[in-house]
């Protein structure tokens, strides 16, 4: 159990890492939006504690999607004015007031699916604005090797403190936003505001496909298997990441042939 905890997650952040310099930004970018943190963090709950606990903290773990939307707006607000400290800090804060809401909330799967789709809809309406593109930068040996100590230190930390906290907070704190705050930072100090705020906004489309796995996993978890139930949500997860790239790009695409066409 100790080896998966120290292993499982900091494999999937190398893959998801990687796979930009081994098959392009388009297939690091899909992967990007899947659950590669909150997905083995919940698998190791359920582990340790059975179904039943599994299936309320991906509940929770939905729900959660609307703390890290308001991580994402304080950040992306914060940051056009001030350095990254204070963004940062303030999107902390944003966080943990709304995962504190959350908690206090009745536990249900339609309850926290309609929070997650507000969440969904809140960000994609009111997160400023940027022309910036935020296509892939370079990365660092320092940066890999900083994302991979992360992912099992929140790892370790939510399996080790599930048992005292709950079924609940474990789910919220398996969708801290780790890969948020560490793209964010990273991108604020090497690219600047605008970057980051477009980087934000991106991150909206892939919270349908995590959605989606939760969702699943808290149906399923109490009357199949774990392993089935997990290979089936991320199973589902890939189909709506697929779904929402192709809706996301075709519109896109039409828009660039129609400029060409008028240009011709």
């Amino acid at each position: 159990m100790l080896a998966l905890k120290l292993t499982l997650v900091p494999l999937f952040l190398l893959i998801v890492s990687m796979s930009g310099k081994w098959w392009g930004p388009s297939i690091a970018g899909w992967l990007a939006g899947l659950p590669v943190v909150a997905g083995p963090i919940l698998y190791l709950l359920v582990l340790a504690h059975g179904p039943a606990f599994g299936a309320r903290a991906a509940t929770l773990s939905l729900s959660a999607i609307l703390a890290s939307e308001a991580f994402n707006f304080a950040y992306a607000w914060t940051c056009r004015t001030r350095s990254w400290p204070l963004a940062l800090a303030t999107g902390l804060i944003a966080w943990f007031v709304a995962a504190c809401g959350l908690s206090r909330l009745p536990v249900s799967p339609r309850w926290a699916a309609i929070v997650a789709l507000a969440a969904v809809c809140f960000g994609q309406s009111f997160l400023p604005r940027s022309s910036a593109v935020a296509a892939g930068a370079p990365l660092s040996r320092t940066d890999l090797i900083g994302r991979m100590v992360a992912g099992a230190v929140l790892t370790l930390l939510v399996t080790s403190l599930s048992g005292r906290v709950g079924a609940a907070w474990s789910g919220l704190l398996a969708v801290f936003p780790l890969l948020g705050i560490v793209l964010s930072v990273s991108s604020h100090r090497a690219h600047g505001p605008d970057f980051v705020i477009a980087l934000l906004r991106g991150m909206v489309l892939g919270r349908f496909s995590f959605a989606a796995f939760c969702l699943l996993l808290s149906f399923a978890l109490p009357y199949q298997h774990p392993l089935v139930a997990f290979m089936e949500a991320a199973l589902l997860a890939m189909f709506v990441q697929w779904c929402t790239k192709r809706l996301a790009t075709t519109p896109r695409a039409k828009a660039v042939e129609s400029g060409v066409a008028a240009t011709e």
